[in-house]
């Protein structure tokens, strides 16, 4: 089924800039072609490629780049995070965005609900080494503290042999349980934002 008027972001938290070859780009761009074969649309976003300033707050001032990009992640339905695997946690740039995030359980919409509720998010995890599933453990507590609501299997991940030096960008084919795995992320994510988009969170009652 087809699901229309969906916008989507997928934040590529690479510690590599643009053009260099990123496998995060790659896995990204497989997702995002998975969401608009279902009809919604959205972008790919390096974060490293902008001057996202350390901080809690949604603005700190100074050249900081983070308020575009806030403002882009509360105009989409779907966030989805993308991480390489360094030391066996997520990237910096993925613990930044999470530490910006931290702002938005301050903001409330005009119901009176944290202004991330009824948004929808999801990750995708790549290394060659292990820790897919403590980063993602880990992205979706934070996701999920600050408002977000999470799919059913809404985490997709790829680890690498230890030790050796191939990655995901490197493979001559996504391996089948990864792309059954990217699909159902995808299409949960996507069921998941049309039913809070039809039946939002209640506004909060009295303590």
């Amino acid at each position: 089924m087809r699901i229309t008027e969906q916008r989507v972001l997928i934040l590529n938290c690479t510690l590599k800039p643009s053009p260099e070859e990123s496998s995060c780009q790659l896995i990204a761009q497989q997702l995002l072609d998975g969401f608009t074969s279902l009809g919604a649309v959205g972008d790919v976003v390096r974060v490293v490629d902008l001057d996202i300033a350390p901080g809690v707050k949604s603005d700190m001032g100074g050249g900081d780049q983070w308020p575009s990009l806030r403002t882009r992640i509360l105009d989409s339905d779907i966030l989805v995070i993308a991480t390489p695997t360094w030391l066996g946690h997520m990237s910096s740039v993925a613990q930044r965005v999470l530490e910006r995030l931290d702002a938005e359980l301050s903001a409330t919409d005009d119901e009176g609900r944290p202004i991330l509720f009824g948004h929808v998010a999801a990750t995708a995890v790549l290394g060659n080494e292990d820790g897919a599933h403590k980063i993602t453990a880990d992205l979706h507590q934070a996701l999920n503290d600050v408002g977000f609501t999470l799919p059913a299997q809404g985490g997709t991940y790829w680890n690498g042999r230890a030790m050796e030096k191939v990655d995901y960008k490197d493979l001559d084919a996504t391996p089948e349980p990864v792309a059954q795995a990217n699909a159902t992320l995808v299409a949960n994510a996507v069921h998941l934002a049309g039913v809070l988009r039809e039946r939002p969170y209640p506004a909060p009652g009295p303590a």
